[in-house]
């Protein structure tokens, strides 16, 4: 399968760096995507569908899909997944792959010198340095969940006017990889330093697309930026498309009329298995689908501040009611999810054999037996008919699916769940702001990287700030995640990984996933030029991506 094979390629790639003191030969174009011969045409407008309103403009900021996939033509990356093999990371506005010192304490990156911002400036170093200080290093009053994933960073030097320093605690077998990372805007210096909230409401980046417009509720749009650095191996200027129209359509079956109806051309998140049947019927000469595992997976996150949830028994009890391998089999049939997993993705370089993963507490086999012990752990702690509001996102798929299922499998033990359904901007502020006391979130990542998937699991006041909603402090699974972190061999992590997993998901029971996903995108086959992924944040710039004329 396609996800299997990403991962280790691109360890295996970025662990040659790392041992590579010297510069790889410059890879500053990508190729056009070509089928049969098919060379791409420039032109034109893509029409897509976002199912959510980004709650704000800024990057660095958020982690739902609703930013990336409207606002990420705006902006350009360090190092970005070369849209045409997802396997690699090439340089975006970095100039060549970066090089790492003897010691594998220090990573130096070239810069282009041709990148201008959309005002007209041009891109220098300290505009990458500003721009990962405000990632790794946020000054108070400012939010950055993945600050966790670069905890490995002293810092950021620009040690002349195109070359960035970053310099590392230990040696790292994730940082690499990170520096693609697709929510790492390059944001201007001089923005920030007049106002560091600046991105927060504005859009201002290096990107092949400009701003141009949006209507809140309804649309998003982008248009071709003339001076844009990137070019095809041919030597054509990119972005291929002239503009782009982001469709904001929360409710799924309206996305499925609107691809049926060619209003839209592709959703880039993902459809239902009934959803790609029903398109399929609908227009057999006219789609293309793509379908892929996919590092995503719901989480149950029971808030530890709120009692009875400060009792590990409760939370204990909350994953041991529900029945996860009967859950995969009735609803991978109707939504996207599909593989039952621990904190790692099923069957991904990282994750736990099944033979060990049923050990763990809501892992087992035996749903009787477990709905058994979590009935006791509930008359334990004295909450035998406990009872609370269950936050969730009204995003149709799969999180109403996920919850209903929830909600029933708690039932059988006793529990009464009452169904908090709020719009993306309310449900992440109630998450950030802790008033809820049992929510259904999300960890979705664009590379199966232990540092990346465990980011949620830091201390809630530390390195886990803006990300960890159950919201505990734990000085023990800090230092496990740490330790992890610095362990270059890869069988060795895979052990620590996997105490890591028993410690938070069974004998702490913090918080725990339910079901991983499976991303299918079917859509109108005039689209060209981009490619599935493991995930749905990387390969969103639509740089390559064309509309073929037929």
């Amino acid at each position: 399968m396609l996800r299997s094979r990403i991962a280790p390629v691109i360890a295996l790639a970025l662990v040659l760096a790392a041992c590579t003191q010297a510069a790889k030969p410059p890879t500053t174009t990508v190729a056009p995507s070509v089928a049969g011969g098919e060379k791409p045409v420039s032109g034109g407008t893509l029409t897509f569908i976002v199912n959510a309103e980004p709650p704000s403009f800024d990057g660095h900021r958020e982690t739902t899909f609703a930013l990336l996939h409207p606002i990420a033509p705006h902006y350009s990356l360090l190092y970005k997944f070369d849209p045409n093999d997802l396997t690699k990371v090439i340089p975006d506005v970095a100039a060549e792959q970066p090089a790492v010192s003897a010691d594998k304490m220090t990573v130096t990156v070239k810069l282009r010198q041709d990148v201008k911002f959309h005002d007209g400036t041009g891109m220098t170093s300290e505009d990458i340095k500003a721009t990962y200080d405000k990632i790794i290093f946020p000054p108070t009053g400012v939010l950055s969940p993945r600050a966790g994933a670069y905890a490995v960073v002293s810092a950021v030097n620009a040690t002349d006017k195109y070359t960035v320093d970053f310099k590392l605690k230990y040696p790292s077998a994730s940082f690499l990889t990170n520096l693609a990372s697709p929510w790492n805007f390059i944001y201007s210096a001089a923005k920030l330093k007049a106002d560091i909230h600046f991105y927060e409401k504005n859009i201002m980046g290096t990107g092949p697309f400009l701003y141009d417009g949006n209507t809140k509720g309804q649309d998003w749009k982008g248009k071709k930026n003339p001076d844009y650095f990137g070019k095809d191996k041919d030597g054509t200027k990119l972005p291929y498309l002239d503009a782009y129209k982001a469709l904001i359509i929360t409710d799924a079956n309206a996305g499925v009329t609107a691809i049926r109806s060619k209003q839209a051309m592709i959703e880039f998140r993902g459809f239902t298995p009934s959803q790609r049947d029903d398109l399929s019927r609908s227009l057999p000469n006219d789609l293309a689908i793509q379908e892929a595992p996919w590092i995503c997976v719901n989480y149950v996150v029971p808030n530890t501040t709120k009692k009875p949830f400060d009792d590990p028994r409760v939370r204990r009890a909350l994953t041991l009611a529900v029945d996860r391998w009967g859950g995969g089999e009735a609803l991978s049939k109707t939504t996207i999810v599909k593989d039952v997993g621990g904190l790692m993705r099923p069957k991904g370089p990282f994750a736990e054999s099944d033979t060990d993963l049923v050990k763990i507490a809501g892992f087992g086999k035996d749903a009787k037996a477990n709905k058994d012990a979590a009935k006791k752990l509930l008359a334990d702690a004295g909450v035998p008919n406990l009872s609370f509001k269950f936050l969730n996102r009204n995003i149709q798929t799969p999180y109403e699916p996920v919850a209903v299922y929830l909600i029933d499998q708690w039932k059988q033990v006793g529990i009464t769940a009452t169904h908090d359904v709020k719009e993306t901007s309310a449900y992440q502020a109630d998450l950030r702001a802790g008033t809820f006391e049992v929510a259904l979130d999300f960890n979705c990542d664009f590379l199966d990287e232990p540092d990346l998937q465990l980011a949620k699991f830091w201390s809630a006041s530390k390195a886990g700030k803006g990300l960890n909603f159950a919201y505990y402090d734990d000085t023990k699974l800090d230092g496990m995640i740490d330790a992890q972190s610095r362990e270059t061999d890869p069988a060795k992590r895979v052990k620590l990984v996997g105490d890591i997993e028993r410690y938070a998901m069974d004998e702490m029971a913090y918080q725990y996933p339910v079901l991983w996903w499976y991303r299918i995108i079917p859509y109108l086959s005039v689209v060209r030029g981009w490619k599935i992924g493991s995930n749905h944040y990387t390969n969103q710039d639509l740089t390559t991506v064309w509309v073929a004329k037929k």
